[in-house]
């Protein structure tokens, strides 16, 4: 038996540390352990609470429209507060649009590498690789003076010795398995794929102030004004400069990223075997279409043993049976205690210790409902609106699984969970032109209300936040007193999914999708990497690996 221990995990947001034990070539038995501790929620005590969401979204540099979103919902809900539509096709369209910034970077320069070999494509007949893209795709830049001139760029790197941002890789790993040919397009589209996830960012920055940390929400609604002919206000040229963008973002996404993940598993179809794990899911409804979250275009749900036809849909925001089920234990994480506690009571006391196999290991706490591990995630979302019977989201799953050949129960799985953030964006780019074009059409009408004023009155008010983020499930839980913040947490979508066990040994949706996880060679385990990279982990930042007395432990190179 081996014993496999990768800290850091790179091509993630945030410091992971991974074990697991191999024997026989498959994981027997694994550990996630999350390498910092931000404190934020200790931060906002004692803070005006209509403040909370421009701290908040600092949990993360990457996601941090999310967090906004996630923690005005909070207060929101607290004090019962309207959101104009107008306000409300805003926010959908950023969230929309982050979503699809956020596929693009996932599945080209954080997951891809562990399918394309870079070195490999070197080897690509350019001409053959263009009929192949073509063959799958009408994108215009799929051409032959494309493909030879990223061959080129990819053959100085290499006579170098220099290869950049493709140093470390596993390059020809026996589990490595495209063409030369397919290898050299997804390369291309790779190094695209950085200007379209910008072209995202720039939607979000026209709506949100600035990207990354929007500037333009507020406690019932938003900051963007609306004036179709005032320079200063949200007018007919941005909103010309939004619809080009998101345009162009759609078409990227749906000519170019999702035929590549159907190519791509298509080739690993044996993945979708691989890093099942736990199957009990959660979604919250996303995208509301009323003024109190109650009516929304996608429905959340509970699902438990993978059962997808027995789905408990949830409808909105207010479901009490969800609020009450939320809680999180500590017995395993590097806090004070071992007990369980729902968030609006939730504590964040650190209390560090070594890695103990047996004992703490992790700063991340593991969430339950109603005292069940819980994956969140893309193919969660899909499931509850599959079987909420979301007509867009049907079709698309149904057609996305006869290209690959594969059935929708085969989603539960590493392969699945890739495949289900393509389906997402996918879905992402047409709800942003839709909630443009909503947003124009009830402007036109003569509504240009874009925010209720709410202040925040004294007494004792408890929130949460619900958001239906592009890694899972988000909740902020915020208690006002007397108009500051007596207590705050947040229960983020890696929190459900890098949960440690818990008090009763139920290993969280990382470890127990490890275990089955083929692996071929114990120093080169890129199957582990693979099944991790599938969830799209988000750690947050800023910190080193350090012992107790604060000096680094080692410098390892992980791809």
């Amino acid at each position: 038996m081996a014993r496999i221990t990768l800290d850091p995990i790179t091509r993630i947001e945030g410091h992971l540390r991974i074990d697991a034990e191999v024997n026989g070539g498959v994981v027997t038995n694994a550990w996630s352990s999350a390498q910092m501790w931000r404190g934020i929620e200790t931060i906002l005590k004692d803070r005006p609470p209509q403040d909370a969401w421009i701290y908040a979204q600092r949990f993360c540099g990457v996601c941090t429209t999310v967090h906004a979103i996630s923690s005005i919902r909070s207060v929101e809900h607290a004090l019962k507060v309207d959101v104009p539509m107008n306000a409300q096709y805003i926010r959908n369209i950023i969230m929309a649009q982050h979503s699809v910034q956020d596929h693009i970077v996932h599945f080209y320069h954080l997951s891809a590498l562990d399918w394309v070999d870079v070195v490999s494509a070197l080897k690509a007949d350019p001409k053959k690789t263009a009929q192949l893209a073509q063959s799958i795709s009408s994108w215009p830049g799929n051409s032959e003076t494309e493909f030879k001139a990223v061959q080129q760029k990819l053959k100085s790197f290499v006579e170098t010795g220099r290869l950049g941002i493709f140093a470390s890789g596993y390059w020809g790993h026996p589990a490595m398995k495209l063409p030369p040919e397919a290898n050299l397009m997804a390369v291309a589209h790779y190094l695209n794929a950085l200007d379209y996830q910008r072209k995202a960012a720039q939607a979000i920055a026209i709506l949100g102030g600035k990207n990354p940390h929007i500037q333009n929400l507020c406690v019932g609604g938003v900051a963007t004004a609306i004036n179709m002919e005032n320079l200063a206000t949200l007018n007919m040229e941005k909103i010309a400069a939004l619809k080009s963008l998101m345009t162009e973002t759609r078409e990227f996404v749906q000519q170019v990223y999702y035929p590549d993940m159907v190519a791509i598993a298509s080739i690993y179809k044996d993945w979708f075997k691989y890093g099942r794990g736990v199957v009990n899911y959660l979604a919250v409804p996303e995208m509301p279409e009323d003024t109190k979250n109650t009516k929304f275009a996608l429905p959340g749900a509970i699902i438990n043993g993978g059962d997808i036809k027995k789905a408990r849909i949830i409808t909105n925001h207010q479901d009490l049976d969800l609020i009450a089920n939320i809680k999180e234990n500590v017995s395993h994480a590097w806090y004070e205690g071992n007990g369980t506690l729902h968030p609006w009571d939730g504590e964040t006391k650190p209390n560090y210790t070594d890695f103990q196999d047996n004992g703490k290991y992790t700063w991340c706490k593991a969430p339950r409902l109603d005292g069940k591990p819980v994956q969140v995630g893309p193919p969660a979302q899909l499931f509850a609106a599959y079987a909420g019977g979301n007509e867009k989201v049907r079709k698309l799953v149904d057609a996305s699984c006869a290209k690959i050949g594969v059935g929708v129960n085969d989603l539960h799985s590493t392969m699945g969970r890739l495949g289900a953030r393509a389906i997402r964006a996918h879905l992402m780019a047409d709800y942003s032109l839709e909630y443009l074009d909503k947003l124009v059409e009830n402007v036109g009408k003569g509504d240009k209300v874009y925010a209720n004023p709410t202040e925040i009155p004294k007494g004792e008010y408890k929130g949460v936040g619900f958001h239906e983020a592009p890694r899972g499930t988000l909740s902020h839980w915020i208690v006002i007193e007397n108009r500051k913040i007596k207590n705050y947490q947040a229960v983020v979508p890696s929190t459900w999914n890098a949960s440690p066990r818990d008090d009763k040994g139920q290993l969280g949706p990382y470890e127990a999708s490890l275990v089955g996880n083929p692996v071929a060679q114990a120093d080169k385990p890129l199957e582990v990497l693979r099944t991790i990279h599938s969830f799209d982990p988000c750690i947050a930042c800023a910190v080193h690996t350090i012992d107790p007395e604060g000096k680094e432990i080692t410098n390892v190179k992980v791809m």
